[in-house]
């Protein structure tokens, strides 16, 4: 358990500079999913690519849908499951599974054709599917890395607690009231799960230097010093003005609030983009396509 969660009085609170409302879609075999970015408001947040909400939906006997085979270069995936299970297979003869509060944070670098699927026993029977996925750039210098995975269970996150036993983080990469994460990213990356009760705050430290944003998951609240609400499915953007993030929940709140905090360094180089190939320049990209189309980056075929 942390010691406290004030605020440090040195420190300066982040400002809001956005609040975002989510674009519901349709991805992969068809799952709906909700999507603060890319869009037409917002085509990136460095070193961010992609957020996608998967879910919530309740799935009949069946039903559930997810992403067969397709590649990858030149970034990151991070897969975080709430509720339901899925199960990957890749053209490096990995294979896994993953469920509730678990992460999956693969580095596709040179590249890598992937299968996201439901998990066969989900798929029988059914069930709640609800979880994100998140795109995370790579700089120049490792987007043509060894891909790799990180898979850590729910049981591997450190949790962290305020004093006052009204917020608990899970830290899914970087560091929050006290705690350190497993995960090891290529650059400084801080990704938290936190929850906080009625009448309970946030005080997240944050280089100003990091870009940085939350996304509302469940219930309502505050954001930054100037107290902006956000409400499920909406993207917060603070700005650089601070080494601070405020997060709080009002007392007279008839539920609490649970929120994705996610920054990292902005790599500020340039970003070209194909569908599932994130490289520097048109002719990266080019050559990815030849690389995947010439079977370079393998097939799934077990």
């Amino acid at each position: 358990m942390s010691d406290s969660n004030q605020s440090d009085t040195r420190s300066a609170t982040r400002s809001v500079k956005h609040v975002l409302s989510s674009v519901r879609t349709r991805e992969g075999g068809g799952f709906i999913v909700h999507r603060p970015f890319p869009t037409n408001m917002l085509m990136d947040f460095d070193p961010f690519l992609l957020l996608d909400e998967m879910g919530p939906v309740d799935y009949g006997p069946n039903e559930a849908l997810g992403a067969p085979d397709h590649p990858h270069r030149g970034f990151e995936t991070v897969t975080y499951v709430l509720e339901g299970k899925m199960q990957h297979k890749d053209s490096h003869g990995h294979a896994g599974s993953i469920g509730p509060g678990d992460v999956q944070w693969m580095t596709a670098g040179a590249g890598v054709v992937h299968s996201e699927m439901p998990e066969d026993t989900f798929r029988r029977t059914g069930g709640r599917m609800h979880g994100f996925q998140i795109w995370v750039n790579l700089p120049q210098r490792d987007k043509m890395m060894k891909p790799r995975y990180q898979e850590v269970p729910s049981a591997g996150i450190p949790v962290a607690d305020s004093a006052d036993g009204k917020v608990k983080v899970k830290v899914i990469a970087g560091e929050s009231l006290g705690r350190q994460a497993a995960i090891d990213t290529r650059i400084p990356i801080t990704f938290l799960d936190a929850t906080i009760q009625p009448g309970g705050k946030l005080f997240q430290p944050m280089p100003a230097a990091h870009n940085a944003f939350a996304f509302v998951v469940s219930g309502k609240g505050l954001f930054g010093g100037d107290q902006h609400a956000a409400t499920p499915h909406q993207m917060v953007i603070f700005d650089n003005d601070g080494d601070q993030i405020e997060m709080r929940v009002a007392s007279d709140a008839t539920e609490p609030m649970q929120l994705l905090l996610l920054a990292g360094v902005p790599i500020n180089e340039p970003v070209v983009r194909y569908g599932p190939f994130v490289m520097n320049t048109e002719e990266e990209i080019h050559q990815a396509m030849r690389d995947y189309q010439s079977g370079r980056m393998g097939e799934i075929d077990f």
